[in-house]
């Protein structure tokens, strides 16, 4: 079986205390790039070694390396910036660093550090290595025309262009360098089911109710010619920081498109609270080889699901999508951003296990 896996994961993982300790250190100076890359590399072995023994198929360098889970690998982009801004993101209760990205000129993909970072990921895993990178929508939603320069691109049709073809880049990259199992993450397609977010996005001067069709545009032609073996897929987030999130609304606003005209192998589904609305959306995958992963278990507590409920839940999916298109995962990873969410390591594994027993028992 190809990817996602009946039993498959987001990407990110709690950070352990030694990789904290050696990050905090070289931010004050007192170890080299070098030293902290060899404690990353030592804990990304580590960490690949632990997936592969609780029985994951593929498996990811915990996003070890990065900061966040976006702005780490969109900063590496020609013609993007970080910069502070004047508040962090707001999630529930809480903000964020207040840190950002903009666009400051023409975007292009001159190489990365992350094909590295991959490249290590798949001299040391005996499964599938998994990479997972901010799909290109991303870049747009949050700042809206006001995050991208008008020098650059006085044009937005422009820039949404360069965006694909910037991505495609990427992608036709990665695929060099041995990936065959991508992952676009994706929070906007979320944002996009909530009213609130939809009105921030219209006070930024942006239509969303025309912003899927461009997304889906823009992603088809990000990942058109793609190797034959290459599975692509995206996962939808509706904000994970610190166990808060930001949006909430059922998929029911953008279903058709993102199931139905986004031409990726398959979706990673937050469905872990209500926040998500039901499954009836799903009608809208198209019969056929593409999956849905149910993100039916939260990485934002440490509570333990229960087997049997679990079955409950993928058998209602089940009135509205064939089983042999359903897979299991948690709704979304353990450390979008280094802080983590609120739940220990032990917690952490004990929930990816959990994943791993109950696909067995559903699909064999």
């Amino acid at each position: 079986m190809r990817p996602p896996f009946r039993a498959d994961q987001v990407g990110s993982l709690l950070r352990p205390p030694a990789l904290k300790d050696a990050r905090a250190k070289r931010e004050r100076g007192e170890i080299t790039a070098e030293a902290l890359r060899a404690i990353e590399d030592a804990e990304i072995e580590r960490l690949v070694r632990k997936q592969e023994e609780v029985g994951l198929q593929a498996v990811t360098d915990g996003e070890f390396r990065r900061s966040w889970w976006h702005f780490d690998f969109l900063k590496g982009l020609d013609g993007v910036e970080g910069f502070t801004t004047s508040q962090g993101i707001q999630f529930q209760g809480v903000q964020t660093r207040a840190e950002g990205v903009r666009v400051v000129g023409r975007l292009g993909f001159s190489g990365h550090p992350m094909l590295d970072h991959f490249r290590f990921l798949k001299a040391h895993a005996r499964a599938v290595p998994k990479m997972a990178i901010p799909s290109p929508s991303v870049l747009h939603f949050r700042g809206g025309r006001g995050g991208i320069s008008r020098e650059a691109y006085p044009d937005l049709d422009q820039f949404f262009d360069d965006l694909a073809r910037t991505y495609r880049q990427a992608v036709s990259a990665f695929a060099d360098a041995g990936c065959r199992y991508l992952q676009l993450d994706d929070t906007v397609w979320g944002y996009l089911c909530s009213a609130e977010q939809r009105e921030q996005a219209r006070q930024r001067g942006d239509d969303p109710t025309g912003l899927p069709a461009i997304y889906a545009r823009m992603i088809n032609t990000a990942i058109e010619g793609r190797p034959a073996d290459m599975t692509i897929t995206t996962h939808v987030c509706r904000g994970n920081f610190r166990s808060t999130w930001i949006s909430e609304g059922g998929y029911e606003p953008v279903a058709e498109t993102l199931l139905g005209a986004v031409n990726v192998d398959g979706y990673f589904l937050e469905y872990d609270t209500e926040r998500a609305g039901g499954f009836e959306p799903l009608r809208f995958l198209p019969k056929g080889n593409k999956q849905v992963v149910l993100g039916l278990v939260t990485s934002k507590s440490g509570t333990l699901e229960d087997k049997d409920a679990l079955r409950r839940r993928i058998d209602e999916a089940t009135r509205y999508i064939a089983p042999d298109q359903l897979c299991l995962s948690p709704q979304c990873g353990f450390a979008s951003t280094e802080e983590g969410n609120v739940l220990t390591e032990d917690e952490q594994w004990a929930k990816l296990g959990r994943i791993v027993e109950t696909a067995r028992e559903v699909w064999g």
